[in-house]
């Protein structure tokens, strides 16, 4: 439960929109809070700088967190990048060099506005706290600090596109979705005559999201690009990382606390895609509270105790029935006060027949792996936002379908931090194959949560910069890195690994079905075990936020998921619905702006056990915005499908302006696979 603040040391004003004028003339749109004092006494800045419409799309977020921090004594602006929201120009991508630039050029404005001090922080979550790394790589001089919240330094292997070097499904979901995003037009409110043509002019302009990100399948220089690690040293002011084990974006905080030479600290909580403020699965934290401590120390040289205790606060999950629909976690913080090597110590397990055993096999003993097409069904989404029914569920119908092997029950609890590894070798009969790994958690009733996962494209054993064909028959050795995680296995639980080909309808399938043939004795899986448990309070437990902006539901919002069985053709559909939001938020209307907002989409995933190919994603959705005599509507149908050697995304926008049709556009599109 969070607790309004209503009195401040600082009253504030609020700006509803405001230009910063780039050098080539385009103009990207701002809302801002100020400190009524600024003008007399200039204060620090803080910069959050996304694509997603800080006058009708982060709003909701934005007055509570962004009007706190003012009213402890900081500028805040938010900013819509160009080609998005309120801002001039086109959007082409994401994390261009265009976009850097002209963040550079916003941090050194507000570092010259009368009401700065010059000294300017940056934060953001997803897309902005991508922005953060990469514009702390870029060294601004006003730039003296940085709170990232679920976000990655690797580009390639750790985003919505793909992992382990496969393709993630959830790349055409983001793509249509910011397909739908880029629909919108400038508010007309705001930026007068002139905002139709530019909107023709942008939804003309829009690239075709999905399949430009499905043109890189290698970890090339595109994905190199704003990946953070591949230059550590290129940051050098004060790094915040915030994560959430039911995100995707966790893994990133191990590395960044491992491998930066700043001064920096770290959270890692229960939590889903969203600012841990508002943190589901509970606890929350008070988020706005830490954020103001580190902005104090870095922005005002406040003398303050924020790099005092362990470098990493996480959270230890406890071992916790599996459930789609997880409200609250299980567990307590810990500390965490070096390196993750460090803190830890490697217990390897081996594979037996059926078995996990701590000593491994004598001999070479060969189990071949050829999983269903609809092996995990169960496994809940790829990333978390908060919404219930997202979360694995119990993972027994997914482990009856693959190879598993389970430990005895253990005789003591046993806590692991860090990465799982798991290693075999092994040969394929087709020269493409991928191989996934799960750690699951096991009761003594036989329910199976999953603690960990992770999936390797075996063409990309020789690096990810090339795909090279598996020789079929022929011996590799693979290493699979599992997913970080904080997890404590409880006394008469069982450790279970399980082994795949297939991961529907999270990845997309490979061309052909193929078979492993794995040798058990050379198979073995690391677990990261805390040398010592140290549980401490952990950050503040009572989330504090200004007031929200005023806003009326219209319609309540409601995620609706099912799975669905053919028995003649041996299918399965996988259906998921946000109807009126995509995450559940409902029909709303921003009271202050009389502005109106409804999402909604559909996706369904089908596939037949027989053949891969018959793989088909089917991905509906409408996006409504608006005020009486202002209204856009968007509809938006995206097809997926494959054969032997390609992808083939389609698709087709069309875009009213009060109910009259205004544009149309078609995509067809065949991509190397």
């Amino acid at each position: 439960m969070k607790t309004l603040i209503t009195q401040f040391p600082h009253s504030v004003s609020v700006t509803e929109h405001l230009w910063i004028v780039l050098k080539d003339g385009t103009r990207l749109a701002a809302r801002m809070w100020l400190p009524l004092s600024a003008s007399q006494q200039p204060v620090p800045a803080i910069l959050e700088y996304i694509p997603y419409r800080k006058r009708d799309g982060t709003r909701t977020r934005d007055e509570p967190m962004h009007g706190y921090f003012a009213g402890n004594g900081y500028a805040v602006l938010r900013v819509d990048m160009r080609g998005s929201g309120d801002s001039d120009g086109l959007m082409a991508d994401e994390y261009l060099l265009q976009e850097q630039e002209d963040a550079l050029e916003v941090i050194d404005w507000i570092s010259r506005q009368g009401w700065c001090n010059g000294a300017v922080g940056m934060m953001g979550k997803s897309w902005g706290g991508f922005n953060c790394l990469q514009l702390a790589a870029r060294r601004p001089p006003a730039l003296k600090a940085i709170i990232t919240v679920c976000s990655t330094d690797d580009r390639y292997n750790d985003d919505i596109h793909y992992k382990g070097g496969c393709l993630l499904n959830d790349n055409l979901w983001w793509g249509g979705i910011m397909l739908a995003y880029q629909s919108r037009p400038q508010d007309p409110e705001l930026v007068g005559e002139g905002w139709y043509q530019a909107w023709l002019h942008r939804l003309e302009n829009m690239p075709f999201f999905p399949a430009l990100w499905m043109e890189h399948p290698l970890k090339d220089a595109y994905w190199k690009h704003g990946s953070v690690g591949e230059d550590w040293q290129a940051i050098t002011c004060p790094v915040m990382a915030v994560g959430g084990w039911a995100d995707s974006y966790s893994n990133a905080v191990f590395r960044l606390m491992d491998n930066l030479d700043v001064p920096r600290k770290a959270i890692l909580g229960p939590w889903a895609h969203i600012y841990p403020q508002d943190g589901s699965p509970a606890p929350a934290i008070g988020f706005l509270q830490e954020a103001v401590s580190w902005w104090d120390r870095w922005l005002k040289q406040v003398d303050n105790d924020v790099l005092d205790g362990p470098r990493v606060q996480a959270w230890l999950n406890d071992s916790q029935r599996p459930d789609s629909q997880r409200p609250q976690a299980f567990g307590e913080w810990i500390a965490i006060e070096d390196d993750t090597d460090a803190v830890t110590a490697p217990q390897r397990w081996h594979l037996q027949p059926g078995r996990l055993m701590t000593t491994p096999l004598a001999e070479e003993y060969q189990q071949n792996i050829r999983s269903v097409q609809n092996h995990g069904l169960f496994a809940g989404e790829w990333m978390g936002a908060g919404v219930l029914g997202e979360s694995p569920g119990d993972q027994r119908m997914d482990d009856g379908v693959a190879e598993s092997f389970d430990s005895a029950p253990l005789d003591e609890s046993l806590a692991i931090y860090g990465f799982p590894q798991f290693e075999v070798t092994l040969s394929s009969d087709k020269p493409a194959a991928m191989l996934y790994v799960r750690l699951s958690d096991v009761a003594p009733d036989g329910a199976s949560t999953r603690v960990s996962h992770g999936w390797v494209n075996l063409n990309h054993l020789q690096g990810q910069e090339q795909n090279v064909k598996l020789v079929p028959g022929e011996k590799v050795r693979v290493t699979v890195q599992l997913d970080g995680i904080a997890w404590r296995f409880a006394a008469g639980h069982r450790l279970r690994v399980s082994l795949a080909t297939t991961f529907w309808p999270m990845v997309w399938p490979m061309a052909e079905h193929a078979t492993l043939s794995v040798d058990l004795a050379g198979a073995q899986l690391q677990l990261p075990v805390c040398r010592e448990v140290k549980p401490i309070a952990g950050p503040d437990p009572h989330p504090e936020t200004a007031a929200n902006t005023p806003v009326t539901i219209l319609s309540p919002g409601r995620v609706d998921r099912e799975l669905r069985y053919d028995v003649v053709n041996d299918s399965w559909q996988s259906i998921t619905q946000g109807v009126g939001g995509v995450f559940g938020e409902g029909v709303y209307r921003f009271d202050d702006i009389d502005t109106t907002v409804d999402h909604s989409l559909r996706r369904q995933l089908t596939v037949q056990n027989a053949d891969p190919l018959s793989a088909h994603y089917l991905l509906t959705q409408n996006m409504k915005i608006g005020r009486e005599g202002w209204w856009t509507d968007t509809d938006i149908v995206l097809e997926m499908r494959s054969d032997l050697t390609h992808f083939i995304v389609s698709g087709k926008m069309t875009v009213q302006h009060n109910g009259e049709t205004v544009f149309t556009r078609d995509w067809n599109e065949r991509i190397s696979r």
